[in-house]
This record gives structure tokens, sequence and C-alpha cells, in this order.
């Protein structure tokens, strides 16, 4: 499986748990770290788990991928994900405004959810 589809999945299992804002960077070209970003909110701190679970649950067992290395469970306001070509940030809105991960990855190319073949784009 590549990255984009890797990608695909991760935020097809966001949206089944009403994951908001969801952006997907790719930024191969800019850092050997990984291809893909995949940035999320989530309402609460019981959504961020809730949205992570969702994602490592569905690439373990629709896929056969699990994740090299997770953080921030014990926070919870962000969860990281390290699928190795794909890294997921899952943020409550705080979170995410502090990091500001868009505009630090601001080079990156922005993917829409169409492009990635997701259908439900009602986040966007």
């Amino acid at each position: 499986m590549n990255a984009q589809e890797t990608a695909r999945y991760i935020c097809e299992a966001l949206l089944e748990r009403k994951g908001k804002e969801i952006d997907v960077l790719h930024v191969e070209h800019l850092t050997s770290l990984t291809e893909y970003f995949v940035i999320c909110t989530a309402t609460s701190t019981t959504q961020v788990k809730a949205l992570a679970d969702s994602v490592e649950y569905h690439l373990k067992y629709d896929h056969d991928i699990t994740p090299h290395h997770i953080e921030g469970f014990e926070s919870s306001t962000w969860i990281l994900l390290d699928y190795g070509s794909v890294l997921v940030h899952v943020f409550v809105p705080e979170a995410r405004k502090f990091y500001n991960l868009e505009n630090l990855w601001k080079d990156g190319t922005p993917i829409s959810l169409k492009e990635l073949g997701v259908q439900d784009e009602e986040v966007q």
C-alpha cells in the first residue's frame, strides 16, 4: 500500500468518528521524515482519543497496518500516530491553533479529500 492510500484510509477513519477540519499536506519534498501529514480537529479530549482509536483500529484490522509510534495519549489534547509515510495529528481546537502545523509546513502541498478518493467531504 502506498502513502496516499494510507492517508485516504486514515481520513475515512477520522470521518467515521466525526473528525473536523481534516487537512492533508504532502510534505515529501520538504522532509525525509514522512510523505504526508493528516491533521484533524476534535471537539473534546474524549473525541481526540476516539479519533485516534478509530484510525488505529481500521488500519490494523482492515489493512494490517500498525503505527510505528504513538504520542500524546496521556494529555489527549494532541495525539500523534506515526505510520512512517503518514503522520496523523489529532488536536483539540486550542492545541491545533497553538501548534499551527499548517503554517509551519505551509510549503507543503494541500491535498483535498476528493483528490484522495474520500467520498464524504462534509468536514471541508
